[in-house]
């Protein structure tokens, strides 16, 4: 079994690049257009944030970069959210995506609980 799936920094870039590729030859209305471009720079900016997580200096530098990433990544999950009520895409279109949200999130609670 590889480490891959426990491999966070690897996990959140999987994640953006998976949204990335939902949308790179998908026909947008104005919403959706507007929400597929929200999702992008969310799901990456978690990922982006996570690589200055790894370079913080002190425990507070480290949890005030975690809390980005979660704030992000519960943006993105909301995202979602609203696409698949917005019948932009379908709840099983997204599973995967918001499966590995979630997951992703849960594990970023986990990391400030732990630093505390």
């Amino acid at each position: 079994m590889s480490d891959r799936k426990f491999d966070l920094s690897e996990r959140l870039e999987d994640f953006a690049a998976e949204v990335i590729l939902l949308y790179d030859k998908q026909p947008l209305s104005y919403a959706g257009d507007y929400l597929a471009k929200q999702l992008i720079r969310s799901s990456c900016s978690s990922a982006l944030n996570y690589g200055e997580v790894l370079g913080a200096g002190t425990d507070k530098d480290k949890i005030n970069k975690l809390r980005i990433c979660l704030k992000e990544l519960r943006e993105s999950l909301r995202n979602l959210n609203i696409q698949i009520k917005a019948k932009l895409f379908s709840e099983a279109d997204l599973a995967k995506l918001k499966n590995e949200n979630d997951q992703l999130i849960r594990i970023i609670v986990t990391r400030i609980k732990n630093i505390n």
